[in-house]
């Protein structure tokens, strides 16, 4: 059986009058999306319309809940009580399933956007707080998480589908964690650079570190930033060698029914 692949993206981080990142042509490339809830970015018609072009393109639909910050677009890190932090990713989960009612779809997945992301890898009560979340809105979501991490942990203690991502146009330091993009290095913008890094992930099941170590890594998701200015072209590219590699590239829940 030729592997299988699922590539996401995040998206619908636009707000009001204002686009970030070009959402309509990153929905003809990838296969499942993640959708900015209106706390870090988003608002009511920018969730629904992604929603509507996901569905029209085939596309899954995944939920990216960030801290309540706009102004900072969810990458300051913020401390809160655990409990509070489960509520806020809630109330983020059921506004995205509003608007995702209105394409005739549904949410499959969540995954937590930027600093909330970093810090729920390593931080156990707030890996712990998405995952309650999750079993209290829709238990029959994906928690989309780093691999290896506090994350993918939380989703098995706690009960909810667990899958594994890894980046595509991210480093690595040693310790398998991502490199902090506050270090200039730490995305991948070179088309051919991050086409070649995903074969060699997806056909080796490895990832090589920003010193060339090589981490064995289980991952089901792929996701490439739509945000950044090289989206598109690393998407394609990435995208293109996968299926010259003889990849067969799937939906988030298409991949974990295999």
């Amino acid at each position: 059986m030729a592997k299988r692949m699922n590539i996401n993206a995040d998206m619908g981080e636009g707000y009001g009058h204002y686009d970030i990142g070009n959402d309509d042509a990153i929905l003809q490339i990838v296969k499942s999306v993640n959708v900015a809830c209106g706390l870090h970015a988003g608002d009511a018609t920018v969730m629904r319309d992604v929603c509507l072009k996901a569905k029209a393109n085939g596309v899954s639909i995944g939920a990216h809940p960030g801290f309540n910050d706009i102004w900072g677009f969810g990458r300051r890190q913020i401390r809160m009580n655990a409990d509070d932090l489960e509520y806020l990713v809630a109330y983020q989960l059921g506004a995205l399933a509003g608007m995702a009612a209105y394409a005739g779809a549904t949410v499959t997945h969540v995954k937590p956007h930027g600093a909330l992301n970093n810090m729920c890898a390593v931080d156990r009560d707030y890996a712990r707080a998405i995952a309650r979340a999750i079993k209290a809105v829709d238990p029959s979501l994906y928690y989309l998480a780093l691999s290896g991490t506090e994350m993918e942990k939380a989703a098995l203690d706690i009960g909810v589908p667990l899958s594994r991502e890894a980046f595509i146009d991210r480093l690595y330091e040693d310790d398998g964690n991502l490199r902090s993009r506050t270090n200039a290095d730490a995305m991948i913008r070179d088309p051919k650079v991050a086409s070649e890094r995903v074969v060699r992930m997806v056909l080796d099941e490895e990832i090589i570190s920003v010193n060339g170590k090589k981490m064995p890594t289980k991952f089901d998701s792929l996701c490439v930033h739509g945000d950044e200015p090289t989206a598109i072209a690393v998407a394609s590219a990435c995208c293109e060698a996968l299926q010259a590699a003889g990849v067969e590239l799937v939906t988030l829940p298409e991949m974990m029914a295999v």
